[in-house]
C-alpha cells in the first residue's frame, strides 16, 4: 500500500471529536476548497466579472473536471463532462439509449436501484408515450431477465441501502450479447471502489460528485458516453451549451461533437471550483489502496458490531468483494439508534424502513475511528440510550 492516508486525512477540515461515517452520502470539506472558493469569488467573479468565462477558464471547467473524474472511473480522455444534477444526467443518458434502440420497448432495472433513477425512467416513459415498459426485478434476477426485448439495462453498481455490488463487466457483456445498451449509475462507486468503464464496455455512465468525491452539497453530476456512441447520440435535452457553436446563436440546434453535446445549461462555477479543489486530494491516491483499506475498515466494523451488538442484523453482503465501501445493519428502531449515535459523535445515516448505514472512506478514516465507533454503538445498544423521545422525532433528512 503506497497511499499515505495520514496525509490525505490532513487535507480535510473535520470537526473535532466527530467520527464521520457518512461520506457515502456527503463528503466532508476539503481544506483547499475554502481558499479556492474565496479566490473564485473574489479574484475571478469579483475582479474579472463576465470576462472570467474566458480569462479564468470557466467555460472549459465541465470538460477539464470531467477528465479528472474520468481517471477515477477508467474513462478515456474527452468522454466525461460535468453539469446539472444526477437525475438530469440519468434522463439524458436513458433518452439517448432508448433512441439508439428504437425497435425495443423494455428498460430493465432492479429493486435496489436508487428511486430517483426509477422515477426518471417512469417520467420519460410517460413523456415519450411510445409504449416503453419499465421492468423491475430483484437484484439476483437481473442476469436472467436480460432478453432480446431489453433496450437498456439501467443499474446502480452499488446499492445505496446495503452496499451490494453488481458485476458491471459481466452484466454489461450479457446485455451486449442480447443487443441491449447499458446505463450505469456510479454514485456509490466513483471514488469508493476501482471502476473501469472502458474495460467493462459500458455504454453510458453517470454519477454525482458530492459523496466520495467530496465536491460539496449540490456539486454537479457527470456523464460518460462510450466513444463509439458519442457522435450518434441526439440529446433529448438540447441545451445551448450542448450546441456545436453556442455563441453563434443559431435558431436551430446542432449537437456539438462527442461528449460536449451532453452539456445543457450554464455550469455552476462556484460548485465546480470547490470540486476542482476536492479532486486535488486524489492526485496521489491509488484506487487499489483505497479498496484494500476500505475492506480492512469495514471488516473490522462488522466484526466489532456483531460481537458487541447481536441485536443488529447485517444487511450488507458478508463477502467484502460483493459490496462497495459501505456497511448496513438492520434494526426495527434503526432511526432512533442512528440519532443517538449522531448525538454521541458518530455520524452515519438511516434508510427506510430499518437500515443503519455506514460509509468507509479511507481518505480520512483510521482503524482507531472504527474501534471507537463500535465502542460508542455498543454502549448505546447496551444501555438502550436510543430509547428517548427526542431520538424518535423524524427530521426532513434521514
Amino acid at each position: 500500500m503506497t497511499t499515505d492516508f495520514a496525509a490525505t486525512r490532513a487535507l480535510f477540515d473535520l470537526p473535532e471529536g466527530i467520527i464521520y461515517l457518512d461520506g457515502n452520502s456527503l463528503g466532508p470539506l476539503p481544506r483547499a476548497a475554502i481558499e479556492r472558493l474565496d479566490r473564485t469569488a473574489r479574484a475571478e467573479w469579483g475582479q474579472m466579472l463576465i470576462t472570467a468565462w474566458n480569462r479564468a477558464g470557466w467555460m472549459d471547467m465541465p470538460r477539464r473536471l470531467g477528465d479528472r473524474i474520468g481517471r477515477l472511473i477508467g474513462a478515456p480522455h474527452g468522454t466525461v463532462v460535468l453539469g446539472d444534477t444526477l437525475s438530469i444526467k440519468v434522463h439524458q443518458a436513458l433518452a439517448a439509449a432508448l433512441e439508439l434502440r428504437a425497435d425495443r420497448q423494455v428498460i430493465l432495472t432492479d429493486s435496489g436501484n436508487f428511486p430517483s433513477d426509477i422515477y426518471m425512467a417512469q417520467g420519460l416513459i410517460r413523456t415519450l408515450g411510445r409504449g416503453h415498459v419499465l421492468r423491475v426485478v430483484e437484484p439476483e434476477e437481473v442476469a436472467d431477465a436480460i432478453t432480446e426485448e431489453v433496450a437498456v439495462l439501467m443499474l446502480t453498481e452499488v446499492d445505496y441501502r446495503t452496499g451490494r455490488m453488481h458485476d458491471m463487466a459481466g452484466l454489461t457483456d450479457r446485455a451486449h450479447q442480447a443487443g441491449a445498451l447499458t446505463l450505469w449509475d456510479l454514485a456509490h462507486s466513483a471514488g469508493a471502489i476501482p471502476v473501469d468503464v472502458t474495460a467493462a464496455g459500458v455504454d453510458f455512465a453517470v454519477g454525482c460528485t458530492y459523496k466520495y468525491l467530496n465536491g460539496g452539497p449540490g456539486a454537479p453530476a457527470f456523464i460518460h458516453m462510450a466513444p463509439d456512441l458519442a457522435d450518434r447520440v441526439r440529446p433529448a435535452l438540447s441545451g445551448w451549451l450542448g450546441h456545436e457553436a453556442p455563441f453563434a446563436f443559431d435558431p436551430d440546434y446542432r449537437p456539438a461533437q462527442g461528449i460536449d453535446r451532453m452539456r445543457v445549461g450554464t455550469p455552476p462555477i462556484l460548485q465546480m471550483a470547490a470540486l476542482d479543489a476536492a479532486l486535488d486530494v486524489w492526485d496521489g491516491v491509488d484506487m487499489s489502496d483505497i479498496r484494500t483499506r476500505s475492506i480492512e475498515l469495514s471488516q473490522a466494523f462488522i466484526a466489532g458490531v456483531e460481537a458487541a451488538c447481536p441485536e443488529l442484523v447485517l444487511a450488507s453482503p458478508r463477502d467484502p468483494l460483493a459490496r462497495g465501501s459501505q456497511v448496513s445493519f438492520r434494526h426495527p428502531e434503526g432511526y432512533a439508534i442512528m440519532q443517538a449515535l449522531i448525538a454521541n459523535g458518530v455520524i452515519g445515516d438511516f434508510r427506510a424502513p430499518d437500515i443503519l448505514r455506514f460509509g468507509f472512506t479511507p481518505l480520512y478514516l483510521s482503524p482507531e475511528d472504527i474501534r471507537r465507533a463500535v465502542e460508542i454503538l455498543a454502549g448505546i445498544m447496551h444501555n438502550r440510550a436510543w430509547d428517548r423521545p427526542e431520538y424518535r422525532r423524524r427530521a426532513k433528512v434521514t
